[in-house]
């Protein structure tokens, strides 16, 4: 009869610790032990990886998005001027940009002239596109005002323009050159509209973040667009920054009742939602996959059971019959294959934990080995390979490990269990 001993005892933990560390001549598999751990741990590092790079590059995105856009746009609907043409120009726009900042939740509303123009410089050219903006306006925008990478004084916007990154790139400007801007819509005269042309110092050069906003964007003072886009005494829109602009879709509402009969409104989601979606689609999908891939990593830990129970067949009668319970038996090989889930788990977590905190120096050295170009912004759209760390992202990896290597070591360790002792000792 066999005597009831405590589940997880110390001597059925000192059993499995033993047969985990046998050599392969005393019958063990450590060999299998060592493939099942690096499986479980490189599926560990793979999952946290990519689950903090997906993360990383989302912020980076909305962040882009929301510090340099603003949160929703007012426009107006098309109306016919006395000539006959239709227009869209906010007449009211100050009485209008005082309104909408009075909105509950809005923290600035600011008027805009928007133009296409072409900016030359020293026999280059390149199509931008011109936001006319009072200073204090553009310096209450995050990106622009306050990015890392700015040159020159944004106090003199006043006295000159601003152009992005990208544009003072394609250009070969510098702070204090002066580009041409030249716009087909210049002034009107009796042999038709001729093109506009002014040159402007450049005062500021900013980096949003986003390649397609550097590459394309400049500052005008709004009282200078309005002079050069012949919108004089109006504006186009009206820009519209949230104190929380995830709650952007509950402000419409309020906004439109704000703006008008003929307020229209253009908000950020509108704009980024679509991308958004798409991101978090992948997100799913990439989860799914490399869920598959920790879920293969963890059968070669009943691979490795099944092999370590085949040898110690003979050890397992002998238990039997010194008076060890099905019970004893099943958890001794549990803890066998339990043990490699989680140290694999833990080597994994580690190493992803590493790679998500020093995600800036691996990819510089990844590139500096390639001989660079590893990351185009052109395309990717933003400058460099985010990562994001974060919480429920550590706990979904580990606690999607350790539930596959308990799950598929419990099939293995039943069958020892079972195992009938004189079948096991019957030709020893």
């Amino acid at each position: 009869m066999t005597s009831r001993t405590p589940p997880f005892a110390a001597f059925e933990w000192m059993i499995a610790w033993r047969y985990l560390r046998a050599r392969r001549a005393e019958g063990g598999v450590s060999t299998m032990t060592w493939i099942s751990l690096i499986g479980v741990a490189l599926a560990v590092f793979a999952l946290i990886a990519t689950l903090a790079v997906r993360s990383g590059f989302r912020a980076e995105f909305v962040d882009t998005v929301l510090g340099a856009n603003a949160h929703a746009t007012i426009y107006y609907t098309s109306t016919s001027t006395p000539s006959g043409q239709m227009s869209r120009a906010i007449e009211d726009y100050a009485d209008l940009t005082r309104r909408l900042a009075d909105v509950p939740g809005v923290s600035r509303a600011a008027p805009l002239i928007k133009g296409q123009v072409m900016a030359t410089n020293q026999g280059r050219s390149a199509g931008v596109e011109v936001f006319g903006i009072r200073a204090e306006d553009l310096m209450a925008i995050p990106r622009i005002a306050h990015s890392d990478r700015a040159r020159g004084d944004i106090g003199r916007f006043d006295q000159g323009i601003a152009i992005g990154e990208g544009v003072a790139r394609e250009l070969n400007a510098q702070v204090g050159d002066r580009i041409r801007v030249i716009s087909p819509e210049g002034a009107r005269t009796a042999f038709g509209t001729s093109p506009r042309v002014n040159s402007y110092e450049v005062v500021y050069i900013f980096s949003a973040g986003r390649y397609d906003i550097d590459r394309t964007r400049v500052y005008l003072p709004f009282a200078e667009a309005q002079n050069f886009f012949n919108r004089d005494g109006v504006a186009d829109e009206i820009e519209v920054m949230l104190n929380r602009p995830e709650d952007v879709d509950s402000m419409v509402y309020p906004l439109l009742r704000a703006g008008g009969e003929r307020a229209m409104i253009w908000t950020w989601r509108d704009s980024a939602g679509s991308f958004l979606r798409a991101l978090d689609i992948e997100d799913n999908v990439m989860f799914i996959i490399l869920s598959i891939l920790v879920l293969i990593a963890a059968m070669n830990i009943i691979s490795g059971l099944i092999m370590l129970v085949k040898n110690k067949g003979r050890d397992i009668g002998i238990l039997r019959t010194m008076g060890l319970s099905e019970g004893s038996i099943l958890r001794v090989f549990f803890l066998c294959g339990s043990l490699v889930g989680v140290a694999g788990t833990a080597i994994g977590l580690v190493a992803g934990c590493l790679f998500a905190l020093y995600i800036d120096p691996i990819f510089a050295f990844v590139n500096y080995v390639a001989g660079g170009g590893v990351w185009d912004p052109s395309i990717r759209g933003i400058y460099a390979l985010p990562a994001e760390l974060r919480l429920v992202d550590v706990v979904k990896a580990v606690s999607l490990s350790l539930g596959l290597s308990f799950v598929v070591t419990i099939f293995p360790a039943r069958r020892a269990a079972r195992m009938n002792p004189v079948e096991a000792l019957r030709y020893e």
